[in-house]
């Protein structure tokens, strides 16, 4: 009998960007390729929902509904999924497109799993239907202090299995509180066979998408403060200057940060604005494929713990045949240096970029053979389904 999954994540809640969508398909697409029957739930709130013009508007006419519907219906998952806003301890009252109450009812009461990705469903009355529920933790440290000091902004209660994105959440080497829950290491899937492999003939353009702030303030626990990427990135600004190649970020920055981007321009960094690059899955896609390897800090806390962490982001560069050069966060392979080069200082990662532009068609080849080694959909989707007890 064909297993039914749920996966219940955020897309309408990032409209625009095509990065974080295209992380989300990675989990839809791969199931189902596995055989598994998916449906996509999510959840919005009303002050969150806009028209194209950034004004407040109904659910049903918002830009979030519109993005959401244009990214699953190009996917094949158009009646396969749910936008319930402004839902509380039951869907009675809830707007919902996509699907009535009875039907989401029916859908958790019959599902196999629930895969709650960033404890995204909250609604109680829907969430307990669920048989068994798995929760993705793609922010570590964020989720694991919140839980640690009884904040429910990680919605952790009511799972029965943990998985986290930080591979050393739980090592003596990492500064994440586990507050004795079992955290389960994942890394994040790629569809390997749907990235291009198209490597250009030199490495004369580093890239990366990012935001600069991210979706979380910095956080506090015991007495340290822990980071946003903003923090890291500037501890790098200098590395255009230090390098032959050019250095290029599509990058969120809030008009009140123009003085860090003014800063970034000064030190020869090219900025361009994401949501012309990478609003779509596809255009997100195709910036990375016309890249020749990605350069990118990480979030202030995945370094300062060594989380282990690796961004969804870099294994698509890696998956089309990109290599990376990225913050050390703790996360580590047998083979990292080749495809895959990592660095505490600007002073590393400008001797890393040297050695990817001096050997630039080995380090391609390496980061696809990473990308297939670590991260194929089927393999770690498979192996998830079975350590989730399927």
């Amino acid at each position: 009998m064909t297993p039914l999954v749920v996966v219940s994540s955020a897309v309408a809640n990032k409209p625009s960007n095509g990065g974080n969508a295209r992380m989300v398909l990675n989990w839809l697409e791969g199931l189902e390729r596995l055989g598994v029957e998916v449906f996509f739930i999510e959840q919005i709130r009303s002050e969150h929902c806009v028209d194209d013009s950034g004004h407040r508007t109904s659910a049903g006419t918002s830009a979030n509904r519109s993005y959401l519907e244009r990214v699953m219906s190009t996917h094949g998952f158009a009646s396969r999924m749910a936008l319930v806003c402004d839902a509380s301890d039951s869907l009675e009252r809830a707007t919902l497109v996509g699907a009535t109450a009875t039907d989401l009812y029916d859908i958790a009461e019959q599902a196999d799993l629930l895969i709650n990705i960033s404890g995204h469903l909250s609604v109680a009355a829907l969430k307990d239907r669920f048989r068994r529920k798995a929760y993705v933790d793609l922010d570590p440290g964020y989720t694991q202090i919140w839980h640690a000091e009884g904040s429910h902004a990680a919605r952790l209660e009511g799972h029965d299995v943990f998985f986290t994105v930080g591979q050393q959440v739980g090592s003596p080497a990492c500064g994440v509180p586990t507050d004795g829950i079992e955290w389960r290491p994942i890394r994040q899937p790629v569809l390997i066979d749907d990235c291009v492999k198209d490597s250009l003939s030199s490495c004369e353009r580093f890239t990366t998408i990012a935001s600069w702030r991210g979706a979380y303030a910095p956080i506090a626990l015991q007495g340290t403060t822990y980071g946003v990427k903003a923090h890291e990135f500037r501890r790098i600004v200098d590395l255009p200057q230090m390098c032959d190649q050019t250095f290029e970020v599509a990058l969120d920055i809030h008009p009140g940060d123009a003085r860090d981007a003014d800063r970034l321009r000064d030190a020869g960094w090219q900025l361009v604005d994401p949501r012309h690059v990478a609003a779509m899955p596809d255009d997100y896609c195709r910036y990375i494929d016309g890249s020749a390897a990605e350069c990118s800090a990480a979030q202030g806390i995945y370094v300062q713990t060594a989380s282990g962490w690796f961004s969804d982001r870099t294994a698509r560069y890696l998956a089309s045949g990109k290599p990376a050069l990225v913050q050390n966060t703790g996360f580590s392979t047998p083979e990292t240096g080749e495809g895959l080069v990592v660095f505490d200082t600007s002073a590393e990662a400008a001797e890393g970029a040297a050695r990817i532009a001096r050997d630039y068609r080995d380090h391609c080849e390496a980061a696809r053979w990473l990308a297939k080694r670590y991260f194929d959909s089927e393999t770690e989707l498979r192996r998830f389904m079975e350590d989730a007890g399927l």
